[in-house]
């Protein structure tokens, strides 16, 4: 993907496009990915960077939703464990195999535990991970040695998927791009323009680099913004009633020794009513996630002192040693886009079923979901906006369709395994050009060569886009990311034709940025 060429096709094309998607996260770049794949001229604008809120900021899973199945939603279940199974079959590089473990302190967890498990098996059917089953005090700290062995009496394993979100939402993008899609980051909606019987039928979009204005034509918009749907419906219609309830998740990240083993930890039971999951994830341990009810949201979300506390209350409750505030690498915070319900309703027990709605002006919007079945909303999505548009009916064809980088043995990448069959061309590269092979941080394993196959094949275009994006350094370790930033910038500066001014610029914008991943500054 190359951004200068992806503009050029938003300018070019004259008949009109016959979808426009307005958001680059996951729901976005899903339903450009299907439609392109249909054969729909379709084209994607992103206010920031692709996946800068929610899509980068999960929990990095790819799950049926164990907490789904204790509140009764058999339907969201199957229909994710389906998803996940799919998503691994069409990008093995990406997405893999987890155990997870519910540790037993009390007599009746075992049991229960047992039986639930057994039926989210019975749900997966042929699209399993793997069997749960009873683990013994002993094979329980075989998997986990350093969990809180006080009044431990067992555990059960469960075996669900797990993923770099921002990575697979880059190679979603690149397949969409290959499909024939054009898509641009930093490009914001800034209007929308209207047919003579006032519906919507295009948008006025800002390039934010240039400051230049493209009028785009389409014959559905559809609205794939998060947490900022509501925003964009009231641009087209300032009486329009809100349908987002914005729910805030933290995670913080430690050092892998608070995590030993080859198992994730599953803590059914959290004050605010979540499960929490404790994971081994890059060579760290990612620990969360929180829910909290917001009234505003933000493109950078900050975690809250009692976000934070309650995370470290309940990872002492499991852990051997209690990590501390001290011991935080990153700290940072996702905000889901819920659909409301009920009134009085806690987020925590709000639907992740995904939402269509078309308002009386023709904007579609598409709401809620999860990271595991964005493929699936966006099918339902496209089948809509075809029918709203008037398109041909076209089949959807995600469900084989392989993502780019498609790698069955992609482990033997190194770190370099979340590029799939890129990592080739990235040691090739490092290979005829050794300076690329340096690191850019002591403390993680990213080469220079990351940033500038990020500059020139997956659209990066500042400092942030690398260390938090395409490379996962913010969110794995705030400190080391603020070392890297320098050379970034001047890696970005030399690849994108920018001045040594405006490399000094970005770095010191992104040392600011990365400063609030840690808890009090630094």
């Amino acid at each position: 993907m190359n951004r200068v060429e992806m503009l050029d096709r938003l300018r070019a094309e004259r008949r009109g496009w016959d979808l426009l998607i307005l958001g680059g996260g996951a729901t976005g770049i899903a339903c450009a990915l299907d439609a392109a794949s249909r054969g729909y001229r379709t084209a994607l604008v992103e206010q920031h960077d692709f996946g800068k809120g929610t899509s980068s900021r999960s929990t990095k899973l790819i799950h049926g939703g164990v907490r789904y199945l204790e509140q009764g939603n058999v339907t969201l279940v199957m229909e994710a464990l389906k998803e996940r199974g799919i998503l691994r079959e069409n990008a093995p590089h990406l997405v893999t195999d987890l155990a997870f473990i519910v540790p037993n302190y009390e007599w009746w967890e075992a049991p229960f535990y047992g039986v639930g498990l057994r039926l989210y098996d019975l749900l997966a059917g042929k699209y399993g991970f793997g069997r749960s089953r009873l683990l013994s005090r002993e094979e329980t700290l075989e998997r986990i040695p350093n969990l809180k062995t006080e009044g431990l009496r067992g555990g059960v394993v469960y075996y669900d998927g797990q993923f770099d979100d921002a990575r697979l939402l880059i190679h979603m993008a690149r397949t969409a791009a290959e499909q024939g899609a054009a898509l641009v980051n930093y490009c914001r909606a800034t209007a929308f323009v209207r047919d003579a019987h006032g519906l919507v039928c295009g948008a006025v979009v800002r390039d934010e680099e240039s400051g230049e204005e493209i009028e785009l034509r389409a014959r559905a918009v559809i609205n794939a913004t998060g947490c900022f749907s509501d925003g964009v419906r009231r641009m087209a219609d300032p009486e329009a009633r809100p349908m987002i309830a914005p729910s805030q998740g933290v995670h913080l990240v430690f050092d892998a020794g608070f995590l030993r083993g080859d198992a994730a930890i599953l803590a059914p039971r959290t004050r605010d009513g979540r499960v929490m999951f404790a994971i081994p994830w890059h060579g760290h341990a990612l620990v969360g996630t929180t829910d909290t009810a917001l009234e505003e949201v933000s493109l950078e979300p900050a975690p809250m002192e009692e976000e934070i506390g309650l995370i470290l209350e309940t990872a002492a409750d499991y852990l051997q040693r209690a990590p501390s505030r001290a011991d935080i690498l990153s700290a940072w915070a996702g905000i889901r886009p819920l659909v409301r319900s009920a009134e009085g309703a806690s987020t925590a027990s709000l639907s992740r079923d995904h939402s269509i709605h078309i308002d009386p002006n023709g904007l579609i919007t598409i709401a809620g979901g999860k990271w595991t079945t964005c493929r699936k909303m966006a099918e339902d999505c496209i089948d809509q906006a075809a029918l709203l548009a008037g398109l041909d009916e076209r089949p959807c064809v995600t469900r084989r369709l392989r993502i780019h980088g498609y790698h069955y043995q992609a482990a033997q990448f190194g770190h370099l395994s979340v590029y799939g069959s890129d990592a080739i061309a990235i040691r090739e590269m490092v290979r005829l050009h050794p300076e690329r092979g340096r690191p850019l941080a002591g403390a993680l394993p990213y080469l220079e060569a990351e940033a500038v196959w990020a500059a020139r094949w997956e659209m990066a275009r500042r400092v942030e886009d690398v260390l938090a994006r395409r490379t996962r350094a913010l969110q794995l370790n705030a400190r080391a990311a603020m070392e890297a930033a320098p050379r970034v910038a001047e890696i970005l500066a030399a690849e994108l034709g920018r001045s040594a001014e405006w490399a000094r610029q970005e770095a010191e914008s992104f040392r600011r940025l990365a400063a609030r991943y840690l808890p009090g500054g630094v």
